[in-house]
């Protein structure tokens, strides 16, 4: 099967996050008839192609969002114009699916790079971090590296934000509006709108590849009524973390900087980063001729603890999350060439010590 159709199978094949059963059963189905042994738990699909001493894991995700408004075609259905095929999931990340699946199929037919165990893993439930690739780690074994395909226009991405969300209660007390002049009264509101200008105020150390993380209030709810002062109003922090920032102590440094009630939300998704010394980063920057960049956007990385990884997959990660969302045949190629060469590098830096 080329490229172009393999792709167009995956997303005429609809995957939206916690329904995968149909594209599991697709992509499970390919595999064994190029002859790898397939494991299944849930949704999720893996196999491992060659033996050795390390072991690569090779992963992207199989679900795709909701679709949202604004399509042009059918989102559930491939719809090539040219040589660009739109459709949901087509550059998040179906592309990458489509490119690790027939370099595994070129390495089932050819042989497995030397010396390394290259565990391919297609998992669930990416977009809504439930049962993916977190609960299938431990089934997985110990890995020595990891490719998260993601569409990075195949920039070798060492570097991702993590997500620290807050909830934050700042207390007053309660009574007639009227009455407010008079003293005794402590309006929530107000002071939670001190807190927000002090957030909005919060600086962090910026990181070289992804720059200075700043906390972002997206969520505020108040009062009771229109004739009472409020004696509670709830607010939440958003802030995007960058490698090297301890969500424990964030939190705690934020708590004591805001008059108002702190308590983690989400710490869940960790910020991450891997040396630039590593020799799958080495392999990457070689195989894509491109340098290291960090990525704002969160991924299955959050959940490998700390295994070393690159992010990187064909497609522009700006499409994602959009409507028309497209995948060009040229991309789709260039995905496949890059992690054949990718594997292989790996294998060669390993050997090198």
């Amino acid at each position: 099967m080329n490229p172009a159709a393999l792709l167009t199978a995956l997303v005429a094949t609809p995957s939206v996050s916690g329904d995968e059963a149909r594209i599991a059963d697709l992509v499970a189905g390919h595999a064994e008839s190029w002859g790898a042994r397939v494991h299944r738990q849930g949704h999720n699909v893996w196999f491992s192609v060659g033996s050795g001493p390390k072991r690569l894991l090779v992963n992207s995700h199989l679900d795709t969002v909701k679709p949202c408004a604004g399509w042009n075609t059918e989102p559930h259905e491939a719809v090539w114009k040219d040589d660009t095929l739109y459709g949901l999931g087509a550059n998040d990340a179906k592309g990458c699916v489509t490119a690790m699946l027939l370099t595994a199929k070129a390495l089932l037919e050819e042989g497995a790079p030397k010396g390394v165990e290259c565990v391919f893993a297609l998992t669930a439930e990416e977009e809504t971090g439930g049962k993916g690739l977190g609960p299938l780690l431990s089934t997985l074994g110990p890995l020595d590296a990891a490719i998260v395909g993601e569409p990075t226009s195949l920039k070798p991405c060492t570097a991702q934000r993590g997500m620290l969300l807050l909830r934050c209660v700042a207390h007053g007390k309660s009574g007639h509006v009227a009455h407010a002049h008079t003293g005794g009264l402590d309006n929530a509101i107000l002071k939670a709108a001190r807190d927000i200008q002090a957030v909005s105020a919060l600086r962090f150390p910026a990181h070289p590849l992804l720059g200075e993380a700043r906390a972002q209030v997206t969520q505020v709810s108040g009062g009771l009524a229109r004739n009472q002062v409020p004696d509670r109003c709830e607010f939440f922090v958003d802030l995007r973390t960058t490698p090297g920032m301890d969500h424990a102590k964030v939190a705690e440094d934020v708590g004591q900087a805001l008059e108002s009630e702190v308590v983690v939300h989400s710490a869940r998704y960790l910020p991450k980063g891997t040396d630039a010394s590593h020799p799958l980063v080495r392999a990457a920057v070689v195989a894509s001729g491109q340098d290291t960049v960090g990525s704002s956007t969160t991924s299955d990385w959050a959940f490998l603890g700390d295994i070393p990884a690159v992010k990187v997959g064909p497609g522009d990660t700006l499409r994602s999350h959009q409507a028309n969302e497209y995948l060009t045949r040229a991309e789709l190629e260039a995905g496949l060439a890059f992690y054949r060469r990718l594997l292989h590098g790996y294998a060669g830096e390993v050997s090198r010590g």
